[in-house]
C-alpha cells in the first residue's frame, strides 16, 4: 500500500472525507487530491496530517535486530 493508499484509509477509519482533511491541514481539496496523485508529502506534512485527525504518526527504520532507528 502506497503512502497516499494510506492517507485515503486513515481517512476512511478517523469518519472523515479527503476533503475535510484537505480543510483541516489548510489547504484545497484540490491542492491535496494533486498531491495524492503524486504522492509528494513531506514528513512535515504527515506530522500536520496526523495532529489534523489527533492520531500519531511514527517514521523509523527498523534493523533486523528489531531496533528502530
Amino acid at each position: 500500500m502506497n503512502l497516499s493508499e494510506q492517507i485515503k484509509v486513515l481517512c476512511v477509519r478517523s469518519n472523515i472525507s479527503v476533503s475535510e482533511l484537505a480543510r483541516r491541514i489548510g489547504t484545497s481539496p484540490q491542492n491535496f487530491n494533486a498531491k495524492l496523485k503524486r504522492g509528494t508529502f513531506s514528513i512535515a506534512d504527515l506530522e500536520e496530517i496526523a495532529k489534523a485527525v489527533d492520531c500519531t504518526f511514527e517514521r523509523n527504520f527498523v534493523l533486523k535486530n528489531g531496533d528502530k532507528v
